[in-house]
């Protein structure tokens, strides 16, 4: 089995990567190449049996992805995006990587006829937005409040179209917040929720630019390996006409985050996250929902975390 990853130097990419060499095998079939997409090459894993091919590559470029769709992929994960903030800055780079590409991408499935190869896009709960009900469902319409947003919510229409017209077997995963993410903050809206938790454990300050009574829908990052795992595994008949739903998140505020922060590491840990408000970040992640009913993504078999103290522990475990 060939798998092709975009995004793949990224920390979602990356432990993508790990998680596929020690499974070894996808839909009961082994695993012998990974194709690893990114603007830099990916880092090399340990690969055991498996031919991986690192690729430096500007999804952007006309035809950038040409070489690689000709050789049949059986399963494509759709990674690599311009995040939330740095869409919003510059609309013209957030619409060359987040929709441009991802077009391209399935024109480029549709022009090698892989019918059958999975595709798997990350989306996100940004693709919401508005006036909204108080408890969200998979069919709830997308009205998003930002470029980021509507960008993947474009994407999500295009992948479902050529899902319906049989170009391509697309699958539309809407991640939660991702927390705890590791290494440093990044331009993405959400990448507070990450630091002001991975700071103050590593015993670095950190800074809340939104109030504390703000509420969050959020996932583990093993938990979304997990997801994208088992999103290559699901029978496209049991997926239905729509691909695109909700993974099961949980729905927590900053408050409980921060209290979770307390038990876990005590009062010094708190007290390294300074409260400095930022109206652009709380604007914009304030514009996403965070109670959803994923009975869709329950149903076929996708698992969430069960409490918040389970992602901190989690976190905490991988660290020493």
């Amino acid at each position: 089995m060939h798998i092709a990853i975009t995004g793949a130097a990224g920390f979602l990419g990356q432990r993508l990567v790990q998680q596929l060499i020690a499974k070894g095998e996808l839909r009961q079939q082994a695993i012998t190449r990974l194709t690893l997409i990114d603007q830099v090459e990916a880092p090399q894993p340990d690969p055991g049996n498996i031919a991986v091919n690192s690729i430096a590559l500007d999804i952007t470029a006309p035809g950038a992805l040409d070489s690689v769709l000709a050789q049949r992929p059986d399963v494509i994960y759709h990674l690599a995006a311009v995040v939330s903030s740095a869409a919003e800055a510059d609309l013209d780079l957030g619409m060359r990587v987040n929709f441009d590409a991802t077009r391209a991408l399935l024109e480029g499935c549709r022009e090698q006829a892989l019918t059958h190869t999975r595709l798997i896009m990350a989306s996100s709960v940004a693709a919401y937005g508005g006036e909204l009900p108080e408890v969200l469902d998979d069919m709830t319409a997308l009205h998003p409040q930002n470029s980021y947003g509507a960008q993947k919510a474009m994407c999500e229409l295009l992948i479902n179209d050529y899902s319906r017209r049989g170009l391509v077997d697309g699958l539309v995963l809407r991640l939660p917040t991702i927390v705890i993410r590791p290494g440093r903050p990044n331009a993405a809206a959400s990448s507070f929720a990450s630091s002001i938790l991975r700071e103050p454990l590593n015993g670095d300050e950190a800074v809340c630019p939104v109030p504390v009574e703000l509420p969050m829908f959020v996932m583990s990052p093993g938990k979304v390996v997990d997801a994208l795992i088992h999103g290559a595994e699901v029978p496209s008949e049991a997926l239905g006409p729509f691909r695109a739903f909700m993974l099961p998140g949980i729905t927590v505020t900053v408050a409980e985050m921060l209290e979770a922060l307390r038990e876990a590491a005590g009062e010094k840990a708190l007290a390294r996250v300074r409260h400095e408000p930022d109206p652009r970040i709380e604007a914009i992640v304030a514009s996403w929902p965070a109670q959803f009913a994923t009975a869709k993504a329950q149903r076929l078999g996708f698992v969430g975390d069960d409490n918040f103290k389970q992602i901190i522990d989690a976190f905490i475990a991988e660290s020493t």
